[in-house]
């Protein structure tokens, strides 16, 4: 059974968050926390598969229990949901390890969608700003690769090779440099260095 971890200091949003996992994965299990001291409690019993964190609750500090939270669960899905729509935040939170940001002012079914997204491997970041929806133009293009791809462009951005990148995804050198060879055409460069720049743009960070 899938375990998440919901953690929010606002009870009213913990709750409504939580039902909106229930209902898009209903097999999980789901634990709330109103803490960092919690949200570690909780997942040091056992590795949780998914941790939804919002940014601005006791014990939080961005970037730095983004980076140590990636450090210790590696294997964890870490979600940011927060009203934050500082671009520069975001992209720090990004950068520090988080898979994913979805913005609180979404409407739920796309919270919800965004957080199933992630979960499956895709680059999402989302939210509202100023009644509109917040993307940069390089995170809108890596959105529109398929997730592999993106996998692929998250060891070129770290600076893999092709063996190197083979190696991580258990697949031949000969399918890896297949995989480079079209992620290059989806995104329009000419080098592996102009892909792996567009993804330290999105805020793109390897997991490993």
């Amino acid at each position: 059974m899938e375990r998440i971890i919901v953690a929010d200091d606002h009870p009213i949003f913990r709750e409504g968050l939580s039902r909106i996992v229930r209902r898009m994965m209903p097999a999980a299990h789901i634990e709330e926390a109103a803490n960092l001291d919690a949200v570690l409690a909780l997942a040091r019993q056992a590795p949780p598969e998914v941790l939804i964190l919002d940014l601005m609750f006791p014990g939080l500090s961005v970037p730095s229990s983004i980076r140590s939270l990636r450090q210790e669960f590696n294997r964890s899905s870490i979600i940011i949901v927060s009203m934050i729509d500082d671009e520069a935040q975001i992209d720090q939170v990004m950068a520090a390890g988080a898979d994913g940001f979805v913005g609180k002012l979404l409407p739920p079914d796309e919270i919800g969608d965004a957080i199933l997204a992630i979960r499956a491997g895709e680059f999402v970041v989302r939210y509202v700003r100023g009644g509109i929806l917040g993307q940069s133009p390089e995170r809108a293009r890596v959105q529109g690769l398929t997730p592999r791809q993106q996998e692929v462009l998250r060891l070129l951005t770290a600076g893999l090779s092709n063996k190197e990148i083979a190696r991580e995804l258990d697949i031949s050198p000969f399918t890896a440099r297949l995989h480079v060879s079209s992620l290059l055409q989806s995104l329009g460069v000419a080098s592996r260095s102009a892909a792996a720049a567009l993804g330290a743009s999105a805020g793109l960070l390897v997991r490993r």
